[in-house]
Parts: structure tokens; sequence; C-alpha cells
């Protein structure tokens, strides 16, 4: 018994960083040498995220309520900066998909046959998906996932409870610590949880559905790392006016790893708490920037809608001038950030950006269709960017102040 909790006293208090690179590493190796077992071993892939999942709504909905109720008079969270921030990412991003199309122009083997997926009609659609969210009733946000319902009830009862007893600010807090420390228990699971997820996906696809989007693929993760190692690092100097890449390096390490594996934004939303809380970032500004993050600052999203539309803008020979561009860089934005309210996610607004030139619904859906079959690069790599640089950006707006 002693030595069974020495064992786990190690592991627990191991790098986790270096567990989760183990866990990569094991989780291909037995992938590729015993590919029954591995995809055995994705339940416990599916047991980390479903963890996360289940933890993250109660998290956000606590601590954002308990963090606006005891928030100090006079405090400054620096939350316009981090919005701004988030807003112009989003913006650079979908700028930056187009400059890579128009430089490396994408086409795609079409059929034009019609998917019974419906996409959105129009950004009014998103608007007004978004706009009911906020009025969600609050147990059926929680259980929903429904983070827009979440803020907006934690963010209305928190400065309903500022006006409190003392007493129950403090219960709040006991509140929100409990959830962190169960936050926390989950998060030292993600090696395990990583190594079942890779197991099984690598067994599971082996990636050969892959080979004939070859250049798209390439077309996609180029403009993401151009995003995270050249766009971003020159946003954050601009606000801390230093060295942005230890900043860069140490989200994409402990929270885009992470984020790649679960493929969801929302799952990833404790693990970034987390790092903030290990950064010795203000609670009040991250406990309410990170699950907004999740919700608007969709950079990632960006890139994938407008590098797939430009994809069929190209198929069909479409001209398409600066103005044309930029106006799609602006609709993609906003549609990337009301991507979380929408089913299907930042796929099913592909139509929505392909109706701007003309291109029927029916051709718009074999893209959707394009995207969800690169979906295993192209959905990781996305959540990996938006999940990352929601700390990222947060922790640039605190240094920011602290400097």
């Amino acid at each position: 018994m002693k030595q069974l909790s020495s064992v786990l006293k190690k592991i627990t208090s191991g790098n986790l960083v270096m567990q989760i690179i183990m866990g990569i590493l094991i989780g291909g190796v037995l992938a590729v040498v015993a590919p029954d077992i591995a995809r055995s071993a994705g339940l416990f892939g599916d047991l980390f995220v479903g963890a996360l999942k289940a933890v993250a709504p109660v998290l956000v909905f606590v601590i954002v309520a308990a963090s606006i109720a005891n928030q100090r008079s006079g405090a400054n969270t620096n939350m316009r900066s981090i919005i701004f921030l988030y807003l112009l990412g989003t913006f650079m991003s979908a700028l930056v998909a187009v400059t890579m199309s128009f430089m490396f122009p994408t086409t795609l083997s079409l059929v034009a046959t019609t998917s019974t997926i419906t996409p959105p009609n129009g950004i009014g659609e998103v608007l007004h998906t978004l706009l009911f969210k906020m009025v969600d009733n609050p147990i059926n946000a929680i259980v929903t996932a429904n983070y827009i319902g979440i803020l907006a009830w934690a963010l209305v009862l928190g400065v309903a409870f500022k006006n409190g007893s003392e007493s129950t600010k403090t219960a709040l807090s006991d509140i929100s610590n409990a959830v962190s420390d169960v936050v926390r228990l989950v998060i030292r699971f993600a090696p395990l949880g990583i190594f079942g997820l890779v197991s099984k996906t690598v067994a599971a696809t082996g990636f050969s559905a892959l080979a004939g989007y070859t250049h798209l693929i390439q077309v996609l993760l180029g403009s993401m790392f151009i995003i995270v190692l050249i766009i971003n690092p020159l946003i954050v100097f601009a606000k801390i006016r230093r060295n942005p890449y230890p900043l860069i390096f140490k989200c994409l390490r402990e929270s885009g790893v992470t984020a790649f594996f679960t493929r969801s934004s929302a799952a990833n939303i404790p693990v970034n708490m987390d790092l903030c809380e290990r950064l010795n970032l203000n609670k009040d500004t991250y406990s309410v920037s990170i699950p907004l993050g999740a919700t608007i600052n969709m950079g990632g999203a960006a890139i994938t809608i407008t590098v797939l539309t430009l994809a069929a803008v190209h198929t069909l020979g479409i001209k398409v001038d600066m103005a044309t561009a930029v106006l799609l860089s602006m609709v993609a934005s906003v549609s990337a950030c009301g991507a979380s309210g929408v089913a299907g996610g930042s796929l099913l607004l592909i139509p929505l950006a392909c109706s701007l030139f003309g291109i029927p619904n029916e051709i718009s859906m074999e893209v959707v269709a394009a995207g969800f079959i690169i979906g295993v690069i192209q959905d990781s790599a996305e959540t990996a960017l938006n999940s990352s640089t929601d700390v990222v950006f947060t922790a640039a707006s605190d240094m920011a102040v602290q400097n």
C-alpha cells in the first residue's frame, strides 16, 4: 500500500507536459503495433473528454459568478482590451487565410450532390441563435453546455451577489475553490486521456483518407502557423513590449496540445483556467475572459471558413477582387464568433460565406463534406489555435497592466 501511494505521488507530482508527450508517443506506437487494443484504449480518451465536458459548465458558472460577486470596487479587469484582442486576432486570421488562398489556390473535386445538413441562412440567423442562447433557462444552459447562456446568467447573478452579505460571497468563493480542485484532479489524468485519444484516432483513421486533400490541409495549417508564430507574437509584443515567444510557446505546450486532442474549446476551459492560475494572472480577469474566449475568440474557425470558401471559388473559376476579399474576411470573422452557437461549428458556416459569391447550396455543402473528411486534422488544429490564443491574449493584457 505504501509503495502504491509512493508511485501515485510521483505520477501526480511529475511534469504534466512531459507525461502528455509520453502519452502521445505511446498511443501512436500502440495504434501501429496493436490497432485492436488501441481502439479499446480509446475508452480512456472518451472518459477524459467526458469528465472535462462535465465539469466545464459548472466551473464557468460558479467561477464567473464568484469572481464578479467578490470583485473589489474599482478593480481593473481589463476586459475591454482583451475583447479587442480577440476580435483583432480573429479578423487578422481571416485576412491571412485570404492571402494564403490567393498565393496557393486550392481546387476540389466536386460532384454537386445534395446534403441533409442544414446550414444557417445568413448572419442574421447566427445572431438570432446567439441572442436566444443568452436567455436560456440557467439549468438547461448548464445541462446542454450552452456557454453563452451560462456566461449571461453568471454575470447577472454575480452582479446581484455583489450586494449580498459577506457570508454569501465567502460561500461562493468556497464553492468556486472546490470546483477548481475537482478540475485540477481531472487535468492530472490528461496524459492517460490523451494516450487514449491518440490510440483511437490513429488506429481508426490512419490518416489515409486525408491523402487527396494534402494541398488543402497545407494551406489551412500554413495559415494557422502564420497566426501562431508571426501575427499573435506581433500583437503580444505591441501590448507588452518584450519577447512574446516564451508566453506563446508555453500556451501552445500546455493549452494547445490538450485542445488539439480533445478537439473542444469548451472541454479545454478548465485546462486554460489552470494555466492562467499558474501564470499568476488576475483571477477577476481570466475567470471571465477564458470562457468568453471559448465563444468569440475564433481565429481558427475564421481560417477554416475562409480557406474552404475560397477553395470553392477557385474550383468554380470565380474572380474575386480585393474589396470582396476584405468583405469575406469580415463575414468570416463575424460568423466565426458565432460558430459556438451553431450545431456543427465552423464547417456549417461555410455555405453562408459561399453565398457571397453566388455559389449554389448543393455545391457549398460538398465543401462542408470535404471539411468533415479532413476534420481529424482541421478541427484539431483549429481548436488548438483558438484555445491557446485565449490564454495568450488574456496574459498579454494582464502583463501590460502589470508593466
